[in-house]
């Protein structure tokens, strides 16, 4: 790993590499495991609620109030045995995700972004891949969708610092999934009303692995 000797690496709760992207792989478990161990376990919720459909606030203050959303949000993915989790899946109209996935290559990345953009990649880095895709607001349902196979996030981490984080193949549809519930979107959303239809019918015959909240 190329260090760079900058004020930002001291500060930010990651290091970051040569290339200004944080360093997520490394202490996964310990990391992981104080997070969750702070925070509690909230029930997820599903397609259909107001939440989940519309845009979430930007994060503008980076507090306690925050830190222990985030240690819930942890907990929660545990529980629900995901691999990412945003803020408006907990009911949170909040602009943070919190991940801890594997990349194709088997390397695990945990974190957190606030406030996340996907960068646009030029068109000779976009190769798609149309692997399935599932998400705890529609759970047991699946459906294969296409992404790009490499991504870029800028955001900032949960103290305010500026961030930038990368990923290829499953982890980069992570990133991209997530950002995506921030701003309004399930991935159901971007399939045809066919798929979308299927998607909800698997949803329908499907009992929860883990607590939702009903939407009434």
């Amino acid at each position: 790993m190329a260090q760079q000797d900058t004020e930002q690496q001291h500060v930010g709760v990651l290091p970051v590499d040569g290339d200004g992207f944080v360093v997520d792989t490394e202490d996964c478990e310990e990391r992981e495991l104080a997070y969750r161990e702070r925070g509690g376990s909230r029930a997820i919720t599903v397609v259909g609620n107001p939440v989940l459909h519309k845009e979430c606030r930007d994060v503008t203050v980076f507090d306690d109030e925050l830190r222990r959303l985030i240690d819930d949000m942890f907990a929660s993915q545990r529980t629900a045995e995901g691999v990412g989790l945003a803020a408006n899946q907990v009911g949170v109209d909040l602009k943070v995700f919190v991940y801890d996935c594997p990349d194709d290559d088997g390397n695990r990345h945990v974190g957190v972004v606030c406030n996340p953009k996907v960068a646009e990649l030029p068109a000779d880095r976009r190769r798609l891949d149309d692997s399935n895709e599932g998400c705890l607001s529609v759970p047991g349902a699946y459906a294969p969708l296409a992404r790009p196979d490499y991504a870029e996030v800028t955001g900032q981490d949960e103290r305010g610092n500026p961030i930038k984080v990368r990923g290829t193949g499953y982890f980069a549809r992570c990133l991209q999934h997530e950002t995506d519930h921030l701003h309004g979107y399930l991935y159901i959303d971007r399939l045809s009303k066919r798929e979308r239809k299927d998607a909800l019918r698997q949803m329908a015959e499907n009992e929860p692995r883990y607590p939702v909240v009903a939407n009434d």
